[in-house]
């Protein structure tokens, strides 16, 4: 992987003018070589800067966040295989609102795309999940771009801290709001 991204580094670093270019179509190509998002946007601050590394990283991985959203749509079978991989991993009626999911995103082992699928969830159309994606990108790009190397450098010992830290957040910015199915609520004796 260190391989791939030195490489890819260095074709981007050559581009001139196509550069921020070739970076946003790399954050779409991005998941064909199992790369993280965090690898992408750290790449990004190195290579453009804390503001334009963070402009490229949100357009690329919104386009590719779009991109997911029309291929899941055309390929009915692999979207109920995601949900059912949803349902095992978050539970069945578990629905996280786009705060949750911006905080989530900052989480470096929790699939990417598995949080667009929760996004697709609480979304009504293409036009709303374009905006909870744009929404829910800002705060991965931002912190990793700007905080790159610094992340980078931490002794694992710190990122648990910092992975503990990001914990009551998700439990404040929570859906107030409690589903009760009726077969659950009413108890049907047999």
């Amino acid at each position: 992987m260190e391989y791939i991204g030195n490489y890819v580094m260095a074709f981007i670093e050559m581009g001139g003018l196509l550069s921020p270019l070739l970076f946003i179509c790399f954050h779409l190509i991005r998941p064909l070589f199992f790369l993280p998002v965090v690898f992408v946007c750290v790449t990004g601050g190195i290579l453009y800067g804390p503001i334009a590394g963070t402009i490229y990283s949100v357009v690329g991985i919104t386009l590719s966040s779009v991109i997911f959203y029309g291929l899941v749509n055309r390929m009915p079978k692999k979207l109920d295989k995601l949900i059912r991989l949803k349902q095992k991993l978050l539970g069945s009626s578990t629905t996280l609102n786009t705060s949750q999911i911006a905080i989530l995103r900052l989480v470096p082992f929790i699939h990417f795309h598995l949080l667009s699928l929760c996004i697709m969830e609480i979304s009504s159309g293409m036009k709303q999940y374009t905006k909870s994606s744009l929404l829910s990108n800002i705060p991965l790009a931002i912190v990793y771009t700007c905080l790159g190397g610094w992340i980078a450098n931490l002794s694992p010992f710190h990122i648990f801290i910092f992975l503990i830290g990001l914990l009551p957040f998700i439990y404040l910015v929570r859906s107030k709001e409690i589903i009760i199915k009726w077969r659950d609520f009413f108890q049907m004796s047999t």
